[in-house]
């Protein structure tokens, strides 16, 4: 699954918003705690401290773009609301990603980041979906 070009894009265009129900994250960790605890696959967007996006509620098509280490798009905070824009001219055909730069609460070990694997492929993968702590 992924979502592709279906024709060019130019770097710097506002592609769509990643919508979803919006709800805390204590929320998001009890609906999903349990059930995505083994699963790599969740459509949850932390904005802030206090909100969480759940794309598996009325949710648009932003969730089902893949995370890279070499992305071609990125995800935008516009005053509380996430858009996914171009950042480099994308051919017709490509897959548009973005770096999920997931950040746990917890120590990222090796153990967590293996708990948390990048298939994106590329030259530089980093071998995980979640980001650099700083």
């Amino acid at each position: 699954r992924g979502v592709f070009a279906l024709m060019p894009i130019p770097k710097g265009s506002r592609l769509l918003e990643y919508t979803g129900e919006r709800i805390s994250h204590e929320v998001a960790d009890e609906r999903y705690a349990e059930e995505q605890e083994n699963s790599p696959h969740t459509m949850l967007f932390s904005v802030d401290e206090d909100t969480v996006i759940d794309a598996t509620h009325r949710g648009s098509s932003a969730r089902w773009f893949n995370h890279s280490c070499q992305p071609n798009c990125e995800a935008v905070d516009d005053e509380g609301r996430i858009f996914i824009e171009a950042t480099r001219n994308i051919r017709a055909g490509e897959e548009l990603s973005y770096d999920y730069n997931l950040l746990l609460e917890e120590a990222h070990t090796p153990a967590v980041k293996r708990a948390n694997p990048c298939y994106c492929g590329m030259r530089r993968c980093r071998g995980t979906i979640l980001g650099k702590k700083r």
